[in-house]
C-alpha cells in the first residue's frame, strides 16, 4: 500500500499498525514522534491503529549527541 511519509510516497506492505510501521522503517520506537493526517497520534495509541492506503504521516526521530 501506499502512504506518505515525511512528504514522501511510500509503498509498505498492507496490514501494518502505526507501531509495527514504524518498526518497518527501521526506527525506534522510544525514539520518536508521530503526527497522522494532521492530527498527533499518541504512543499508546499506535498498536490499535491501522495504516491505511493514502494516509500521511510526519515522523521525528530523536537524535542524541554532544
Amino acid at each position: 500500500m501506499t502512504v506518505v511519509i515525511n512528504g514522501e510516497r511510500t509503498e509498505i506492505p498492507d496490514g501494518l499498525n502505526v507501531a509495527t510501521m514504524i518498526e518497518y522503517l527501521c526506527l525506534s520506537l522510544d525514539r520518536v514522534a508521530l503526527e497522522r493526517n494532521l492530527d498527533i497520534l499518541p504512543r499508546p495509541r499506535w498498536k490499535e491503529t491501522p495504516v491505511q492506503s493514502n494516509d500521511t504521516f510526519e515522523i521525528v526521530h530523536f537524535v542524541g549527541g554532544g
